[in-house]
């Protein structure tokens, strides 16, 4: 019984430090600070990155007078991220039945691009979340 009310007393220990911000670093534990500290800089490097990434496949895209949005059904979720940001009024939503045998859903969304009002901006392609919207050659 003793054993178990040592344990006890040292969870309770340890879980009053580590809500303090006072657990010992000198051990070779690291303390909340530097792990908050570690994270936020990780969390810099890592958003670096990934807009670095987000900057080339920028530069990639196709766009202008020459180029029009085109959508991937398969991976359009039907978010409407892609009809906030058109300026043009060149995509709608349109209903669809959802081909999932185990989803029982009766209406699912779709984005259609209306060419002929397409510029080419390339903010619908900027805005998708699932890289649905590619720009292809008119």
């Amino acid at each position: 019984m003793t054993l178990a009310k040592s344990t006890r007393h040292q969870y309770v220990w340890i879980h009053n430090r580590i809500i303090e911000n006072q657990w010992p670093t000198g051990r070779g534990v690291t303390g909340i600070p530097d792990l908050e500290a570690r994270r936020s800089s990780e969390q810099k490097r890592i958003r670096m990155m990934l807009d670095a990434m987000r900057a080339e496949d920028q530069a990639k895209l196709k766009g202008g007078e020459s180029a029009v949005a085109w959508v991937k059904e398969a991976q359009c979720i039907g978010c409407d991220q892609c009809t906030i940001v058109c300026d043009d009024d060149a995509i709608e939503l349109y209903d669809t039945p959802l081909a999932s045998p185990i989803m029982d859903i009766e209406v699912n969304r779709k984005a259609k691009i209306i060419r002929e009002e397409c510029t080419g901006c390339q903010l619908c392609v900027l805005a998708c979340p699932t890289d649905a919207i590619l720009m292809i050659d008119r």
